[in-house]
């Protein structure tokens, strides 16, 4: 199989980041260093342990692109002062960048009121060397995301918040990817034992790896 996660590191929670032929970070979060070296900040909601700008702070450059919610416009203007290297994203949007793709897909709870789906918040596909990533953001299982092509599916199954693992498997089973990355554990809510229990409920033909340790 592909290396597909090359150059992919989950620091925490759902702090990722890529570096392939370009750097890229998601919901960049509790980072331990100064890296300076981001070429895109991908930000999936406005709540503080997903855009945090001390650590943003910590990955931007001058010419770095920061892909955000609109309600955090005010405070992106103070990370990255360019305007025209900001674009603010909703659900359902595609775009064609220098160097990759991106596509932003919904991400809401079903009933519960931490991310409502009238937020507009988001998850991206994001293709890169034609690897193309899923990040799922905060959400449920939601029907509409089952249908999502991806080669890796990063979900988070921490539980209350998002889904659960057990929800959390039933979607990769039903989207398929080749990897699945379980991701929103371990710090606020979940636990390692949770990914465990995910990596059992994965279909085996869909490879799991647990990054955060």
């Amino acid at each position: 199989m592909e290396n597909y996660l090359n150059g992919v590191e989950v620091f925490c929670h759902s702090s990722i980041k890529i570096k392939r032929n370009v750097t890229i970070y998601i919901d960049p979060y509790k980072i331990e260093k100064e890296y300076h070296d981001a070429d895109y900040i991908f930000i999936t909601h406005e709540h503080y342990d997903h855009f945090s700008p001390e650590d943003i702070e910590k990955v931007i450059k001058d010419s770095t692109m920061l892909i955000t919610v609109p309600n955090t416009l005010e405070e992106a203007m103070k990370l990255q002062p360019d305007r025209s290297k900001i674009i603010l994203v909703g659900p359902n949007e595609s775009y064609d960048l220098k160097n990759i793709k991106f596509e932003t897909v919904v991400a809401y709870n079903k009933t519960k009121l931490f991310h409502q789906k009238s937020k507009k918040w988001v998850g991206y596909i994001i293709t890169i060397d034609n690897t193309r990533y899923y990040m799922a953001g905060d959400t449920d299982d939601l029907e509409e995301l089952e249908d999502i092509k991806c080669d890796v599916a990063f979900v988070p199954i921490g539980g209350m918040y998002t889904m659960n693992y057990e929800e959390a498997a039933n979607l990769v089973n039903e989207m398929k990817p080749k990897i699945t990355v379980p991701i929103h554990y371990g710090l606020i809510i979940g636990t390692k034992e949770d990914a465990e229990e995910f990596k059992k409920k994965v279909n085996k033909d869909i490879k799991v790896e647990i990054l955060i340790k």
